[in-house]
């Protein structure tokens, strides 16, 4: 039986079986689903071409949102790559993740991982690693498992819901799972999976949910660029050999202690942040009326 409750777990059975995070998820995911291999991972390949079908509409994108709010700023991302100051892989990930996130915006397929307001993160990620790396189809596949199973993790022991964690729960379990997935591509230990999830997570720890007029559209579009960034930085520093001082499932714990404290007005209410800025209000009344 393969069985984890926490990412040391889940590291301890890779090193043990000298295998992949990923591996370790598919065995977990095959005895708890009673699924067969062939249709796990056929259903996971079916997962990956709709988060690539979302990148390619999303960095080409000039359709609008209903509100207005969001719309075209993944292709004017993707247009400035080559004259950056930041480079163009790490350009390339922030527009892939704007882009998906604005095609979760205008109504279109995605695949929430975790969330739909976190959509853009882990696709991203990782479709920008893989193509740095010259990784196989097969290794994507897994490396998405890697990502699954972090995720799995995370929502045992913390969350992955805004209205339950703050953002935190939701950009940062996606930051933890796409460093992680960013890592095995690259070739990383198990080791070092963790110590991108506890890097990438710990530096978003408190991050408030204040989606102006309550839509998954403002800062949330953006600010999905911003943490696929962040989640690829995790990703560099684990492989570089830094390691993070807090073991990755105390900073976890902290995430789950941290998003029970939050107040209310900033766990997906629209009633504090910058929700309640004065441009914020005024579009809420424009969007929804007095």
């Amino acid at each position: 039986m393969v069985n984890f409750n926490s990412i040391k777990e889940l590291i301890e059975l890779a090193k043990e079986k000298n295998t992949t995070v990923g591996k370790i998820t598919m065995e977990y995911e095959l005895e708890n689903s009673f699924d067969s291999r062939e249709h796990m991972l056929k259903s996971m390949q079916d997962n990956w071409q709709v988060m690539q079908e979302s990148i390619q509409r999303g960095v080409v994108n000039k359709d609008k949102s209903l509100s207005g709010l969001t719309g075209g700023d993944a292709i004017k991302l993707y247009a400035h790559k080559d004259d950056s100051y930041t480079g163009r892989t790490v350009m390339t990930v922030a527009a892939s993740a704007v882009g998906v996130s604005e095609v979760n915006a205008v109504m279109g397929r995605i695949v929430a991982c975790p969330t739909a307001g976190s959509c853009g993160i882990v696709p991203a990620a990782i479709k920008t690693a893989a193509e740095k790396n010259h990784n196989t189809e097969e290794e994507i596949i897994e490396a998405l498992f890697t990502a699954a199973g972090i995720g799995l993790v995370i929502e045992a022991n913390a969350s992955i819901a805004g209205a339950y964690g703050g953002c935190q729960a939701e950009c940062g379990t996606a930051a933890g799972m796409a460093a992680a997935a960013m890592v095995q591509l690259a070739g990383g230990t198990p080791d070092q999976v963790g110590t991108a999830v506890a890097l990438a997570i710990k530096n978003l720890l408190g991050l408030a949910c204040d989606p102006v007029a309550g839509l998954v559209e403002v800062p949330c579009v953006k600010r999905n660029g911003f943490v696929a960034v962040h989640s690829m930085v995790a990703a560099d520093m684990a492989l570089a050999g830094v390691e993070s001082v807090i073991p990755v499932d105390e900073v976890i714990d902290a995430m789950d202690r941290i998003g029970r404290s939050l107040p209310r007005a900033v766990k997906e209410t629209a009633e504090g942040g910058l929700a309640t800025t004065q441009t914020g209000r005024k579009i809420s009344e424009r969007v929804f009326g007095k």
